[in-house]
C-alpha cells in the first residue's frame, strides 16, 4: 500500500489571469535550463486558456503537465465563453484544476457542479485537481471539517477506487489564498490527514493512501519545505509565486528528496 514515502510530490504553479503567449514563451524557456535537476519531482503549469498550447508544446515533452484552470461538464454546446475536456485535451492540456475557490466564491461554482465537473473530467481522460478548503469565518467557527466533508462527500458522490486513483485533491484554505498568510504546518498537516480519512471512507483505504494531498495558499520558497515536509503534504498548488520561473523553481527543489 502506497505511504508518504511512495507519493511522488508534485509542484503545480496556477497562473490564474497571467500571462500572453510570449509571455508563457518566456518563462517556459527560461524554467527549462532547471528542469534537469528537477526530474525527482513532478510539475505542472495551469496557464490561461490561450497559453496552453504555448506551454504544452514548449515543456510537455520534457515531463511538465499542462492543465486548464477549468471547464464546463458538457462535451459540447450552447454555452458562450466555456471551454470543454475535449477542448483542453485539444490544446494540449493532460489535466484540469476544478474548483477552485476563486470559482467558488466569484463564480457561484457548487459541489454539485463540481461532481459533475469530475465526471466529465475523468470520462475524458483528464487528470482532476479538485481543490476544497474552508473560509476564514468557518475556520474560526470550527466548521472546518464540515465543510471539507461536504466538499468531498458531494464532488466524489459515485467514484469508485480506480477512478480516484486518477485524482488529486488541493487542500487551499481560502484565507490563505493571495493573502500573504500560510497555514503553519501543523495546521496544514491536520487538514491534509483528516481528507485523508475522509478518502479512506469514500473510497478505500488504498486508494486514499495513493491520492496526492497538495497544500495551497500562499505556498513560497521560504516556507516551501517545512510544508512539503509533512508526512500527508504531496506537494504543492502555487499561486503567485509559480508567476516567476526562478521561484517556482525554488519551491520545486524544496520538494525534492532528502
Amino acid at each position: 500500500m502506497p505511504d508518504a514515502d511512495e507519493r511522488t510530490l508534485l509542484i503545480a504553479g496556477n497562473w490564474k489571469m497571467f500571462k500572453t503567449t510570449a509571455e508563457a514563451a518566456a518563462f517556459c524557456a527560461a524554467l527549462r535550463g532547471e528542469l534537469d535537476e528537477l526530474d525527482e519531482v513532478d510539475l505542472a503549469l495551469c496557464p490561461p486558456f490561450t497559453a496552453i498550447g504555448v506551454v504544452a508544446e514548449e515543456l510537455g515533452e520534457l515531463g511538465v503537465e499542462v492543465y486548464g484552470q477549468n471547464m464546463h461538464e458538457a462535451d459540447e454546446g450552447a454555452y458562450t465563453g466555456e471551454i470543454s475536456a475535449s477542448m483542453l485535451l485539444d490544446a494540449g492540456a493532460t489535466g484540469v484544476l476544478l474548483g477552485h475557490s476563486e470559482r467558488r466564491q466569484l463564480f457561484g461554482e457548487t459541489d454539485a457542479a463540481l461532481q459533475r465537473k469530475l465526471a466529465s473530467a475523468l470520462a475524458a481522460g483528464l487528470e482532476p485537481v479538485l481543490c476544497v478548503g474552508e473560509t476564514e469565518a468557518e475556520r474560526d467557527g470550527g466548521q472546518t471539517e464540515a465543510r471539507l466533508r461536504s466538499q468531498l462527500e458531494t464532488a466524489l458522490r459515485g467514484l469508485d477506487a480506480s477512478q480516484a486513483l486518477q485524482l488529486t485533491v488541493a487542500y487551499e484554505p481560502v484565507w490563505a489564498i493571495g493573502t500573504g498568510k500560510s497555514a503553519t504546518p501543523q495546521i496544514a498537516q491536520e487538514a491534509h490527514a483528516f481528507i485523508r480519512s475522509l478518502l479512506d471512507g469514500l473510497v478505500g483505504e488504498e486508494a486514499a493512501a495513493a491520492v496526492r494531498i497538495l497544500y495551497g495558499g500562499s505556498v513560497k520558497p521560504g516556507n516551501a519545505r517545512e510544508l512539503l515536509d509533512q508526512p500527508d503534504i504531496d506537494g504543492a498548488l502555487v499561486g503567485g509565486a509559480s508567476l516567476d520561473p526562478a521561484s517556482f523553481a525554488a519551491i520545486a527543489r524544496a520538494a525534492l528528496p532528502g
